[in-house]
């Protein structure tokens, strides 16, 4: 899919890969980006060089009806980008149920739910890419953020599943799985970081180039080869960090 002339909506647009996904597809030539976040009035893109390709919008992809809204308000949409997304810290046993359940709520349900908004759109327009940010921890789960990595294994299941329905309707989908990225989320990590502006263009070359599975990394920007390849492993110093008990943190969905 090209971007020059596209139309796409971004979700969690506000920060971090979101942001900078806005700013690289209207420096790329699309012809409109929603930005949607929770409090639109925190984009920072709005007034940059870009401000009259980028329309703010409303959209927390909790709420079903705020997903009906943003597709009533976005009829014209041909590139989905699921970014919206939040990480919280415990294991399988004993992470916080309210933790549990919003982990799925957004980094699943929320994309699920979309996802559904919107291909029918896309469709409708001629065709387009759906494009979901994953994370490589939904192939090398890690204990210490157990449901992170449940729901984001759940999303690239759905991914996966929705890839071969969508090719009827000219709709590419891809998935990303990035590691770490230099991001609020990650804040708390002490890991070499990829920068998200870098990663960003990472993404944009995928759609454009057509990498269906995608790592994201600057430079080599590699597609995925499939599950048969092993994902990229975290060093076993940073593992054990990750894994060392202590105070949750949870980020706050973009």
């Amino acid at each position: 899919m090209k971007i020059t002339n596209s139309v796409a909506i971004v979700t969690g647009a506000n920060r971090g890969i979101g942001a900078s996904l806005v700013r690289a597809l209207a420096a790329r030539g699309a012809r409109r980006v929603y930005a949607a976040a929770r409090r639109p009035e925190s984009l920072p893109m709005t007034a940059g060089p870009h401000h009259n390709v980028v329309v703010p919008l409303v959209l927390d992809v909790t709420s079903t009806t705020q997903i009906a809204t943003a597709a009533a308000t976005a009829p014209d949409v041909t590139l989905l980008v699921n970014n919206a997304g939040i990480l919280t810290r415990g294991g399988i046993l004993d992470a916080d149920p309210d933790d549990i359940e919003r982990e799925l709520a957004v980094n699943f349900l929320g994309l699920l739910r979309t996802t559904r908004a919107f291909v029918p759109l896309i469709e409708a327009n001629g065709g387009g890419a759906v494009v979901n940010l994953l994370s490589v921890l939904a192939l090398a789960p890690m204990p210490s953020t157990a449901m992170y990595c449940a729901a984001k294994a759940a999303a690239d299941s759905a991914t996966r599943s929705l890839r071969a329905e969508a090719a009827a309707r000219n709709i590419t989908v891809h998935g990303v799985y990035p590691a770490f990225v230099d991001t609020d989320m990650a804040a708390g990590i002490n890991a070499d970081k990829a920068d998200p502006a870098q990663v960003a263009e990472a993404i944009v070359d995928g759609i454009e180039t057509g990498n269906r599975e995608h790592d994201a990394r600057p430079g080599g920007r590699q597609p995925m080869a499939g599950l048969d390849r092993r994902p990229p492993q975290p060093r076993p110093a940073l593992r054990r960090r990750l894994n060392k008990p202590g105070r949750r943190r949870t980020a706050r969905p973009h």
